[in-house]
Order: C-alpha cells, then sequence, then structure tokens
C-alpha cells in the first residue's frame, strides 16, 4: 500500500508525458498545412458574421452561402496576388532595366518655383544645387533594384507554392464556414474544461479580437492601398498595379503606403508634371492620414480594448511570427490584458 501514491505519481508522468508527445508529433506531422490552417482561422473568424447574413439572405442555405464566400475569397484575395506576384517574377528583368533608364538628368537644376517657395525656397534651391545627382544614377540604382526585387521574391517563396498555400487557404476556410459552429464548440468545450467561465470567456475575447484587427488593420490598408493606386494610375505611375500591391503590405506592416507614394510624387515632379505632382502630393497627405481616424474607429468596432495595446500587438507580432503575427499578437495580449486584469479586479473580494 505504500508504494501505490508512487505508482500514481508514475502514471500520472507517464500520461502527461505521452499526451505531450502525441502532441508534438502532430503538429510536426501537420506542420505543411500549419500556415494555411492558421491563415483560414484568421478569415473564416473575421468574417463569420458577414457569412451569417449572407446565408439569412440566401433562403438560410448553409452551403449557398459558403460557396459564395469562397468564390468572394478567391475573386478579392487569391487572383489579385497571384496576379500581382507573378507579374512581379514574370518583369523583373524589365523594371530593372526602368529603374536605370530613369532620366534624372533634370533633377541638376531645381524647377524655378522651388525658388519662390515663402521663406526656406531660397536655401532649397541653394541645397539642391549643391546636391544635385551625378550622372548614370539610375545605373548605380539598378543593381540594388535588382537585388531588392529578387529579395523580395526569396522570401515569398516559388510562385507555386504561394498559389497553393493561397488555394489550401480558402479550401479549409470554406470548411469552417460549413462545420464553424461544431469546430466552436469544441474549442469552447476545451476552453470551460481547462479554465472554466474564464477560459471560455477567453475564446471569446480573442475572436473579437481577431475581428478588431481584421477590420482596423485589412481593411485600413486595402482602402489606403485602392486609393492610392487610383492615384498612381490617374497621374501615369508606371506598373500602378505592382505598386498598389505594394502599397498594401506596406499598410499591413504598419509602414504605411507613404514610401510608395512620396517616391510616385518625386518621380512625377521629375518628370516636369508640376500639376500633376502637386496633386497627387495633396492625395499622398489624404491617403497617408485615414488611418488616423479610420483605424482606430474601425478596431474598436471589433474589441473594446486599449487601442496601443492591439497596435502593439500587430507590430510586435509582425516582428517575431512574420505576417500571421499581426493575428496572433494582438490576440495574445489581448487575452492576456484581460486575465490579469480580471485577476486584479477580484484581488479585492479574494482578501475580504
Amino acid at each position: 500500500m505504500g508504494h501505490e501514491p508512487e505508482r500514481d505519481l508514475f502514471r500520472l508522468i507517464l500520461g502527461i508525458t505521452t499526451i505531450v508527445l502525441l502532441i508534438v508529433l502532430s503538429l510536426w506531422i501537420t506542420k505543411p498545412f500549419l500556415p494555411a490552417v492558421t491563415w483560414a482561422t484568421m478569415v473564416a473568424v473575421a468574417t463569420w458574421p458577414m457569412m451569417l447574413a449572407l446565408q439569412r439572405r440566401l433562403w438560410n442555405k448553409r452551403w449557398l452561402a459558403t460557396l459564395v464566400m469562397t468564390l468572394a475569397l478567391l475573386l478579392v484575395f487569391v487572383i489579385p496576388f497571384s496576379l500581382a506576384i507573378g507579374t512581379l517574377v514574370v518583369h523583373m528583368d524589365e523594371i530593372t532595366a526602368w529603374v536605370k533608364s530613369i532620366d534624372v538628368s533634370a533633377l541638376e537644376t531645381p524647377p524655378d518655383w522651388v525658388a519662390k517657395i515663402p521663406g526656406v525656397g531660397a536655401r532649397i534651391d541653394s541645397a539642391w544645387r549643391e546636391l544635385a545627382p551625378s550622372a548614370d544614377l539610375g545605373g548605380k540604382i539598378a543593381p540594388y533594384a535588382a537585388g531588392l526585387v529578387s529579395w523580395f521574391l526569396g522570401q515569398l517563396g516559388g510562385l507555386g507554392s504561394i498559389l497553393l498555400q493561397f488555394l489550401l487557404t480558402v479550401a479549409i476556410t470554406a470548411i469552417f464556414y460549413a462545420k464553424g459552429e461544431t469546430a466552436a464548440g469544441g474549442l469552447l468545450r476545451m476552453a470551460r474544461r481547462l479554465a472554466g467561465e474564464r477560459g471560455e470567456g477567453a475564446v471569446r475575447l480573442a475572436a473579437g479580437a481577431i475581428r478588431g484587427v481584421a477590420l482596423g488593420v485589412i481593411v485600413t490598408a486595402l482602402a489606403q492601398s485602392v486609393l492610392g493606386g487610383i492615384g498612381l494610375a490617374v497621374v501615369g505611375v508606371p506598373y500602378a498595379a505592382l505598386l498598389t500591391a505594394a502599397m498594401f503590405m506596406l499598410a499591413v506592416a504598419q509602414i504605411g503606403p507613404a514610401p510608395v507614394l512620396v517616391c510616385a510624387v518625386i518621380w512625377v515632379f521629375w518628370k516636369g508634371d508640376t500639376g500633376w505632382g502637386i496633386g497627387l502630393s495633396v492625395w499622398t497627405l489624404i491617403v497617408t492620414g485615414m488611418d488616423n481616424f479610420l483605424r482606430p474607429m474601425l478596431i474598436k468596432k471589433g474589441a473594446d480594448l486599449p487601442l496601443l495595446l492591439i497596435l502593439t500587438g500587430v507590430i510586435g507580432g509582425l516582428m517575431t511570427f512574420g505576417l500571421v503575427g499581426i493575428f496572433i499578437g494582438p490576440i495574445v495580449l489581448a487575452v492576456s490584458y484581460t486575465l490579469v486584469a480580471a485577476w486584479v479586479k477580484e484581488a479585492p473580494s479574494a482578501r475580504s
């Protein structure tokens, strides 16, 4: 009888070790699918209210709503990005040649209107003449441009692999749409089993954080890139579609579309189109300033959490986990913040 507690402890340790090994082995086996599953989960959770609203309009037919949402994801998400990346792959040599052929001789002398700027015009004109670019600037930039494009493509991986991940994400999202209640119910039961009502609340909070980030970050990035791309197309900037995709990625990464738009403004002025340059400058200020009011408003609709917490999670998650970290970071911080806040709030009642 004296050895019975030791046997129970051994069985407990053996059981926990076996479960951990099975979990690790399962993750290792499903590793190729984990990025697609993660993205599909984020997309399904973020768009779930939209899918339910669509289902109500389609005679309460889940399969029909799932079909429409899946086709919408293909049209809005997969096809544009696949075309943008494919165009970048195909035209990499042309882009490099275009950069090399840029004529920057006009930059050696500033335009007449620069000196007429009140207060600082004379100093800008003088500094411009002193820092006038040397000849063959395009030729010096071209190797770096080619290296930058090559690095970007290397980060993305092969086009076939990217397209496969996109299609796999959409397929798994469609499964989640069709069986969403079953998956959500299982997750809530597991959370309730682990931590009671607090665990269930944490799961619901995570879903709200996903929707808040999707609304605030993705929708804002989409709006800024589309409006910025329209501005580039109107003034005739080359490769406007590719630059629009680049603006979207920069906006998602919390850098914003400003680098692309500012370079486009400079290029327009180089071409001597002062009117279009001024117009694009004003448009750039409008587009880059949108996130100051649009993003906070949309994030608050999805999750009633401090904006600084969400933005810190977005940036920190992006730096730590890559692109999918824009969702993982805010979820982790939001759940941690809520659990700690609940624990602190319960402390006085526990002492009394």
